[in-house]
């Protein structure tokens, strides 16, 4: 993630617009902010906009406990469907952008880095794990979520992480699931789940993941040329010929399948957990390995959004923009919020991660250790998952002559149109 992080910072360091407000205050202000946050002058009510639906219930909630807490309020704005990015680009764009609002990595936040205040002098940034902050020009501008992981979630009664190493080891276990009735790998139809989160493993193993993706995007690779996405692509083939079809899959019933035994392994991240828990307790049958891609022993970690503060904001609203992420990763309510309720694996070394449950203790463990390979597909061209990746991947599953080999050609295909 470091070397991610470190040419993050080149890219945005060339195409930075000149001037990013300078508001985002030192930590003289950030002490000053964090007394009106705990009872001292009241603050300019400010808005909030962010990604992640699975949130909004206890954020909407943290805000009231906050406004009880510090007479300050904060309004949570929802967003429609799966349309947030368009969403807050308009907001943006039509100058009634919120005070607040999340934003990924990669395109998204190099699109958008015109809005960001310089958070570096702020008391509460100085906790961020290293090389887990976002920035711009060598300055902290977003303050991370937590992180996240994927990799493959698996049934303990059926699954050995053990004997699953290798294509030829993860084939055999799906033919002998496949031979017992079992979905031995359940990939579901969402574009990221159907695509985007597999197909980051070769991309994520290449020595640089950033060059190799800028050469693709140049013409000068392809896909089909590299050793790890060849290999991949029989990965795949495995996949179609002894798995259940994934168009004929949607999320929920992909989780209710694997929380029934049904299926022995998902191809998931730690979020699932939150949906595996409605099936009762969970925590002793399962686990999460890494997608076992030319030996790859390590989980994908990265951080999937970062809180950021608008700079078109008036100075009072930034300043309260501040006090409430001071309040919300210093304070014992906000950092409890973050593990407890938003289930976030804390990315903020100051915020003790607590029980978690045995998904985020994997990517925790996996974190700590350094046993890690980045997210990669932060950094494909906007939109490309979603609007060409996934449907050639609805024509590969679809068409039962189409190869891995073919497949792979097609993904060369459509991103050499995307990447123009």
């Amino acid at each position: 993630m470091k070397k991610v992080k470190k040419v993050l910072s080149v890219l945005t360091a060339t195409a930075l617009v000149a001037t990013l407000a300078a508001c985002g205050g030192t930590s003289g202000t950030a002490d000053k902010d964090s007394g009106a946050a705990s009872g001292g002058d009241k603050l300019k009510k400010i808005t909030l906009f962010q990604s992640k639906v699975e949130i909004t219930e206890p954020l909407e909630a943290l805000v009231k406990t906050y406004k009880e807490e510090t007479g300050n309020e904060v309004e949570v704005w929802g967003a429609a469907g799966d349309a947030y990015s368009q969403q807050l680009v308009a907001k943006l764009g039509s100058n009634q952008g919120p005070t607040i609002f999340s934003v990924a990595p990669g395109p998204e936040s190099e699109k958008l880095k015109s809005y960001f205040t310089d958070l570096s002098g702020e008391e509460y940034v100085k906790n961020i794990a290293p090389d887990m902050e976002l920035k711009v020009e060598d300055k902290t501008v977003g303050v991370p979520y937590g992180v996240e992981g994927f990799g493959l979630v698996y049934n303990k009664d059926l699954v050995d992480p053990a004997n699953v190493k290798d294509l030829d080891s993860f084939t055999k276990l799906l033919e002998q699931m496949k031979a017992e009735g079992k979905n031995g790998l359940s990939l579901s139809q969402e574009a990221y789940f159907l695509i985007g989160h597999i197909l980051n493993t070769p991309f994520a193993l290449q020595s640089d993941p950033l060059a190799f993706i800028d050469q693709l995007n140049k013409g000068e690779v392809k896909m089909a040329d590299t050793k790890e996405f060849q290999e991949w692509a029989k990965f795949m083939d495995a996949i179609k010929a002894n798995a259940k079809n994934p168009m004929e899959v949607k999320y929920d019933s992909q989780m209710g399948d694997f929380a029934t035994g049904k299926t022995a392994m998902v191809h998931q991240g730690n979020w699932s957990y939150s949906m595996l828990a409605d099936f009762g307790d969970m925590d002793s049958k399962i686990g999460m390995m890494p997608f076992p891609l030319a030996g790859n022993d390590k989980l994908a970690v990265g951080v999937a959004s970062y809180w950021v503060i608008n700079n078109q904001a008036d100075a009072d609203e930034v300043k309260a923009a501040n006090a409430f992420l001071n309040w919300l990763f210093t304070s014992d309510t906000g950092k409890k919020a973050i593990v407890d309720d938003f289930k976030f694996i804390p990315a903020l070394t100051n915020i003790e991660a607590g029980n978690l449950d045995p998904l985020s203790q994997a990517v925790h463990e996996a974190t700590n250790s350094g046993q890690t390979i980045p997210w990669a597909l932060n950094y494909f061209p906007s939109g490309i998952i979603t609007n060409d990746l996934a449907p050639a991947t609805q024509e590969f599953f679809m068409n039962k002559d189409m190869t891995g080999e073919q497949f792979l050609q097609k993904l060369d295909e459509v991103w050499a149109k995307a990447s123009k």
